[in-house]
């Protein structure tokens, strides 16, 4: 309950992680499949996208709302918003 004052309080916050979670799919079934390829070893594929799906969701969801503070390029946006 607290968790959802906090993060969910803006809609844009719940936009933001269904992005971060849809993406993050697409990006790690191709490194698990470039992991596979390179390796020859579809269990090290697996491991190098299990990995990968953790660190690289939170390190897009922190870029996504770093880009949603800054107004670069969205002029219709009011600096209070």
């Amino acid at each position: 309950m607290i968790l959802d004052l906090l993060l969910f309080q803006d809609p844009s916050v719940k936009r933001h992680i269904a992005k971060t979670i849809t993406w993050r799919i697409v990006g790690t079934l191709d490194t698990m499949m470039i992991g596979w390829l390179i390796t020859g070893n579809l269990f090290t594929g697996l491991k190098i996208g299990g990995v990968e799906v953790i660190t690289k969701m939170i390190l897009y969801f922190f870029h996504e709302r770093l880009w949603f503070n800054i107004n670069i390029g969205l002029p219709h946006r009011k600096e209070n918003e």
